[in-house]
């Protein structure tokens, strides 16, 4: 399969490109706002086409499908360009900047006929997928309570406006918060229904953009899970805890785009870690796509994933700026 890039982005660069060739697919064109940048990008990364058009890409009739990893309040327009051009569309999160958006893009691409899924590539993780197989597996009980920890320091070359334009999607919360909502979705089989929180506003903020958050998500069956987000902490460790009436699984160092992290179970027979065989996150997630395109499954992450991701963040940001508990609504 042939894709084409919308956008010249840092993830694209140093993971998506690897990950679409590890498959035997082909990175066709790519785009930018900058002709010089998108030159350049091509130049480094030996892809033939580029421009400045996302029309352009869009008629190329040798492009099946379009990874979109532009800024967020880019997200809606490009994606319905290309779900209404016919072709398969593998987007960053959040999928836009207000859930009415996001359901239409969903909605669109189901009556387009195309694949539309989301690049939440944590799901990814063989350290997730094994905490789901022992969740589901009734290894722990029933799931009570969780606990995620994601904050980490985001590089000076990722800042920009991720620090410094809300109302174009920045802020920590639609950048990490999403990744928590749909890890956890994964793990637990569970959806959001409510959500707490309180934001922060530290040393990389400008113009009062939140840059840490913390809250607690309550789920359908019950069950609350506490979450810490940052782009300030230097030196913390990342994992997430579930916790559960016959035992406890812990995760540590495992919500990152590496292959790595361990997890651990603890119960009455004591503690054991679980084995785990790590792959690319990404790799796993363009396979599936390939494979969902080809008619033999479904996407990791589908364009409703990305809904319910998006909808909670959005629950998030209302919360803190009201200091109420907000449903979390994806209709």
């Amino acid at each position: 399969m042939k894709w084409g890039l919308i956008g010249a982005s840092t993830i694209a660069k140093e993971w998506m490109i690897d990950a679409i060739r590890s498959i035997g697919d082909e990175v066709s064109a790519v785009v930018s706002a900058s002709e010089s940048r998108a030159e350049d990008f091509a130049k480094h990364n030996d892809i033939k086409k580029f421009g400045t058009s996302v029309e352009e890409l869009l008629l190329d009739p040798e492009i099946q499908a379009v990874y979109i990893s532009t800024q967020n309040h880019l997200h809606k327009e490009q994606s319905l360009k290309a779900i209404r051009a016919g072709k398969h569309v593998l987007c960053e999160k959040p999928l836009a900047l207000n859930v009415a958006d996001a359901a239409g893009m969903v909605s669109a691409a189901e009556k387009a006929g195309v694949v539309f899924a989301t690049n939440h590539h944590l799901r990814n993780a063989e350290s997730h997928k094994a905490l789901r197989r022992a969740v589901q597996g009734g290894v722990i009980g029933k799931p009570v309570a969780a606990r995620v920890f994601h904050a980490v320091s985001l590089p000076p070359h990722l800042q920009g406006w991720r620090v410094a334009d809300s109302e174009n999607g920045g802020g920590v919360i639609l950048d990490i918060t999403v990744h928590d909502t749909d890890t956890l979705r994964f793990i637990l089989n569970d959806d959001p229904v409510e959500v707490t929180a309180f934001t922060q506003v530290g040393e990389l903020s400008v113009n009062g953009v939140a840059d840490s958050v913390m809250g607690v998500i309550r789920f359908k069956s019950g069950l609350l899970a506490q979450f810490h987000d940052s782009f300030t902490a230097k030196y913390s460790e990342t994992g997430i805890e579930i916790i559960g009436t016959e035992g406890t699984l812990v995760a540590r160092n495992v919500m990152t785009q590496q292959p790595k992290g361990e997890v651990v179970l603890i119960n009455s027979e004591g503690s054991r870690k679980l084995i785990l065989e790590h792959v690319n996150l990404y790799e796993t997630g363009v396979r599936d796509f390939s494979e969902a395109v080809a008619g033999r499954s479904q996407p990791a992450a589908s364009g409703l994933d990305g809904l319910w991701s998006l909808a909670t963040g959005i629950a998030v940001v209302e919360a803190a700026r009201t200091c109420k508990a907000t449903p979390v609504v994806i209709r």
